[in-house]
């Protein structure tokens, strides 16, 4: 028998039926702790609502932000949870089209986050603008003002990249969905589950003509969704790099606001998988194996942005720019040091903890470290957005910023927003990727004796009893054409 630290699925898992049932049991009644995440996370929610009509009614005098600061908490917060979506294409279709296998358990959490984590990002620069009645101003369309967005903005172009990437990542997400929801509408005995699971899963039977269509259109999504992950953070960095502000005008910005992404997405995927393999008892699918490939993927881009980190100070260095000196010498010995050495610690030094296979085996430990880094990523855009603007070209422009109790509500509502979605995803969609976990298995052989154990058994009927899921051998075949 193999050991568990070297497989994807773990040696107990025998058969499709039992991958059924593990996958439909997430859609069970839920118990008293995912009952009191979602109190809290929907008691966040309540706080922000409250923060920004309080926002509303007394205007943006509420927030921390001044003259010349005028990015603080929301920017910073905006292109923190744009970062945080990209682990989610970069699991899902990167590691697809290199045919990563570790993949299969994990994607369908990190695609739910990529697209949770955009809608979140999406609310924060309509609380930015102070008027959030006229953000369609942003949108270029036809009106008898005569007034237009301005296309050579940045502001502008990150609308196009954050709609095009939530498009794009919301219809692959939904797409890998159609023959799990399809499984789970054949095991639904609650008839308002049946109907919805009906509707969702386009009339998915399982047949030939079926898999090959998705499987091609699947592979088509993924190469489309690829180039997204370099191009949309990019997008978000030139918000930036066009600019003459000092500590912002360099072109190590658009890989370095990549390599960032994927390290805050990462460090998010392993800080929600943790908790959820614990809870809903997925120890059979999410292996040691699988945190193993995290952890080192974190590694990789915790170097690249250690590196980064390294290469912004040279250059502001050796460029012999006065201002640039300044305000890199302002990041760790200024008013905001305590920002900019939280920044360089949790990115660039506690994660090299993991080079020890010790602190990679040890869940508790991996969890701590995935929350120090999503800490440290957002301390990261607070040190990019706010000393830059803080220390400026003239002395009498050098005014702090200081976060307002409005802003910290709204920027710990945001929080109870995304796990509010993530929470229910979990109680009504498949978590679980039931045809894609089955192609690592065996395929069951007719007339066998464990194929005669697994039809004797009689699962627990609840909320939503077993069914057998659409075979691989169809996406096998599907694949093979």
């Amino acid at each position: 028998m193999a050991s568990t630290s070297d497989t994807l699925v773990h040696p107990d898992v025998r058969g499709y039926a039992d991958v059924n049932r593990d996958a439909m049991r997430l859609l069970t009644r839920p118990g008293p702790g995912y009952l009191a995440l979602l109190g809290m996370s929907v008691s966040l929610v309540g706080l922000a609502a409250f923060c920004w009509m309080w926002q509303l009614a007394y205007g943006m005098g509420m927030s921390g932000l001044n003259n010349p600061v005028g990015w603080g908490t929301y920017i910073t917060t905006f292109v923190f949870w744009v970062g945080i979506g990209h682990a989610g294409t970069l699991i899902s279709a990167i590691l697809f089209l290199f045919r990563a296998a570790w993949r299969q358990s994990i994607y369908r959490f990190a695609e739910a986050m990529t697209v949770f984590a955009v809608l979140t990002a999406g609310l924060f620069p309509i609380i930015h603008i102070g008027r959030p009645w006229l953000f369609y101003y942003l949108l270029p369309y036809p009106n008898q003002r005569q007034i237009w967005p301005n296309f050579r903005s940045p502001l502008l172009w990150d609308v196009f990249a954050v709609t095009t990437y939530l498009t794009v990542s919301s219809v692959f997400f939904f797409i890998g969905l159609i023959p799990d929801i399809a499984a789970a509408r054949d095991a639904a005995v609650v008839p308002w589950r049946k109907k919805a699971y009906s509707v969702l899963s386009l009339g998915w039977r399982g047949t030939d003509r079926e898999w090959k269509h998705f499987t091609r259109a699947y592979l088509f999504l993924a190469a489309l969704a690829t180039p997204l992950v370099l191009s949309v953070h990019s997008v978000v960095s030139w918000d930036f790099a066009v600019s003459i502000v000092p500590g912002w005008h360099t072109t190590i910005f658009a890989p370095y606001f990549v390599a960032g992404a994927i390290l805050s997405g990462v460090a998010m995927v392993i800080t929600i998988v943790v908790p959820v393999r614990k809870i809903f008892h997925l120890e059979a699918y999410l292996t040691p194996m699988h945190f193993d490939r995290l952890a080192k993927l974190l590694l990789l881009t915790s170097t690249i942005v250690g590196y980064a980190y390294g290469m912004e100070y040279f250059m502001a260095w050796y460029s012999g720019e006065l201002y640039e000196r300044d305000v890199f010498l302002d990041r760790v010995s200024g008013d905001y040091w305590w920002a900019g050495w939280s920044m360089i610690t949790f990115n660039g030094i506690v994660p090299h903890l993991l080079w020890f296979r010790r602190v990679r085996e040890n869940l508790n430990y991996f969890f701590i470290i995935s929350i120090i880094v999503n800490i440290g990523m957002w301390y990261e855009r607070f040190v990019i957005i706010v000393p830059s603007l803080a220390h400026s070209y003239m002395p009498w422009q050098m005014v702090n910023y200081h976060m307002s109790w409005v802003e910290a509500g709204i920027l710990m509502g945001s929080f109870g927003w995304f796990f509010m979605w993530f929470l229910l995803f979990l109680r009504f969609l498949p978590g679980l990727s039931i045809a894609e976990i089955k192609e690592v298995l065996p395929p069951p052989m007719r007339g066998t004796r464990e194929t005669r154990l697994h039809a004797q058994q009689v699962p627990e009927r609840q909320e939503i009893v077993e069914q057998p899921a659409p075979a691989t051998a169809h996406l096998k075949r599907a694949q093979g054409e």
